[in-house]
């Protein structure tokens, strides 16, 4: 009986060892399978994260290019506005044909005598002054004398300011009067040429009357 029993499980071995075969290969199809799903299912997740990540890049692109483009474009169409800003008083006021420029300055003889008090403490005492301004050559005399008319007020009102800064000893003696017409020369020209080289050359008294 036992040689019986040790037949039949010899000849039913290969039989089992067989579909222990069959099983671990079936669980290792399962093993692969489960971790496919598992890796497919992590891609699903982070699908849609690459993709926003790539529109977001593409969208960035494509806005620096109009960026660039747009800034191009404005540079291309603005440089005489540009330009018209860099221009000063003094390239505006000049001459439009250098033959017609005269080699020689001119004279602004129409600014009325202003009349200020002096700094005088107790003491009632005031000046006249009446001025002619010496204008560069290069300043078109039409165009220039346009100008200093708009500005007459302010210069006046500069002038009377100045003056009424003054005391009788500031004014005494033929070295003060000169130190007086180059400060008022550069008081005008920071006034209506603040942004150039100085166009009135030299302020002339026609006037200095003290009271």
């Amino acid at each position: 009986m036992a040689d019986e029993d040790d037949a039949k499980k010899q000849k039913n071995a290969p039989e089992d060892a067989q579909e222990n075969a069959q099983e671990n290969a079936q669980e290792d199809v399962k093993k692969e399978s489960d971790n496919k799903s598992q890796k497919t299912g992590k891609i699903g997740c982070l699908l849609p994260w690459i993709i926003m990540a790539v529109i977001i890049i593409v969208c960035a692109g494509s806005g620096f290019a109009l960026g660039r483009l747009f800034a191009g474009s404005e540079s291309v169409q603005t440089p005489d506005s540009g330009e018209q800003n860099q221009l000063t008083q003094a390239d505006k006021l000049r001459g439009g044909d250098s033959k017609e420029i005269s080699h020689e300055n001119w004279y602004y003889d129409e600014l009325e005598p202003v009349v200020a008090n002096l700094d005088e403490p107790g003491v009632t005492r005031y000046v006249r002054v009446s001025l002619t301004l010496e204008v560069d050559s290069e300043i078109d005399p039409k165009k220039g004398t346009a100008f200093i008319e708009s500005k007459k007020p302010l210069l006046k009102n500069c002038l009377a300011i100045y003056l009424a800064s003054l005391t009788l000893e500031d004014i005494r003696g033929d070295r003060n009067l000169r130190r007086i017409q180059s400060q008022i020369r550069d008081v005008f020209n920071e006034k209506l040429f603040p942004d150039s080289k100085p166009q009135i050359k030299n302020v002339l008294i026609k006037e200095f009357a003290i009271q």
